[in-house]
């Protein structure tokens, strides 16, 4: 199987190449390698690909270059054959959102634009893309299920995402193009985004630097291991979309379509206070934090909680690594990395 996985160098998308090429696939990797955050640790992501693909003998490809130039994202279809595609590239960071929407609108619409296009004309068998929890925005019903609306995010970031959604619709029905979008909730794990509160917190415990405690350490989360959301992705990716037969156009299903189309939570299913979480990293540090307990910030949704049933029941798998373990994991990973 030929795959292009896009956000090759990010941190989902890394695993992602890695677990295909252990398994034997022939991979394409396309990443713009830009410098929203640390490039190096992007790079250092590409070189363990290289070795991997050298280790397994794997197919793999690599394109630097920015999905928001359609003259190469069709290159990259026309010159690899793509079959499959594994759409993970986006402008992350909820906070970044509200100073720079612009960077959303070229990386996660002008970019999602291309990529179906590219599917279009290639004829793929299946496109599957990450969506995010972001998406149930103002919504409060807990556990967040698919088959419930999601109409009212709460920063730009959710909104370009929600507008993937819609737009991947509109090309199954249209196409006849199989997708599935998958929600992930508050991914960590060992080489993730130097953005992102783990590896903040990692950071200024060891330096022995306050860390920011939004709403006092209140709020929920649905940690999800990247392991877990990496297992998740390639059983989608490998059950291509269907059109569901029983879908009810008086009574419209928003996880599902008459056209070829899904969509999925991928969810720890089990919610962790944000003071817990710190202390799960205080324990594998075997540190405490000095805390600045702050209020919550604009834009921050309360609480997280993935109702993840769909997936199980569609692929046979559900998100179940502790946080204790995933946290321990990322700081072993943290120390070898920066030897601390």
């Amino acid at each position: 199987m030929k795959i292009l996985v896009t956000g090759s160098a990010g941190f989902i998308g890394f695993h992602t190449v890695k677990r295909l090429l252990e398994r034997g696939d022939s991979v394409v990797g396309f990443d713009s390698v830009n410098d929203y955050y640390d490039p190096n640790i992007k790079e250092a992501r590409l070189a363990i690909l290289e070795e991997t693909a050298k280790r397994t003998g794997s197919d793999y490809h690599f394109v630097r270059d920015n999905l928001a130039n359609q003259q190469a994202v069709n290159d990259c279809f026309n010159e690899h054959g793509i079959e499959r595609v594994i759409h993970l590239a986006a402008q992350a960071g909820v906070r970044y959102s509200l100073e720079n929407p612009h960077s959303y609108v070229e990386s996660n619409i002008v970019a999602f634009t291309n990529i179906l296009e590219a599917c279009r004309y290639a004829e793929v068998q299946h496109l599957t893309y990450a969506s995010t929890s972001s998406v149930y925005g103002a919504n409060t019903k807990m556990p967040f299920s698919e088959h419930e609306g999601a109409n009212h995010p709460l920063q730009f970031y959710a909104a370009t995402k929600k507008a993937n959604e819609m737009m991947a619709h509109s090309y199954s029905h249209l196409f006849g193009l199989p997708t599935t979008g998958l929600r992930f909730f508050t991914v960590y794990g060992p080489w993730g985004r130097p953005d992102m509160a783990l590896f903040k917190f990692t950071k200024n415990i060891l330096a022995d630097e306050p860390i920011p405690v939004f709403n006092h350490g209140n709020h929920t989360r649905d940690f999800t291991y990247v392991d877990d959301i990496v297992e998740g992705v390639i059983r989608a990716s490998d059950q291509v979309a269907t059109a569901n037969p029983d879908w009810d156009s008086d009574d419209p299903d928003p996880a599902t379509s008459n056209a070829p189309y899904r969509l999925f939570n991928i969810g720890n299913n089990d919610p962790v206070k944000l003071s817990a979480y710190i202390e799960a990293i205080e324990a594998a540090l075997d540190k405490p934090a000095k805390k600045d307990l702050l209020p919550l910030q604009p834009g921050d949704v309360p609480d997280t909680y993935a109702d993840s049933s769909e997936l199980e029941k569609a692929v046979d798998y559900k998100p179940a690594t502790p946080v204790e373990q995933g946290v321990a994991n990322f700081v072993a990973w943290y120390r070898d990395y920066y030897q601390v």
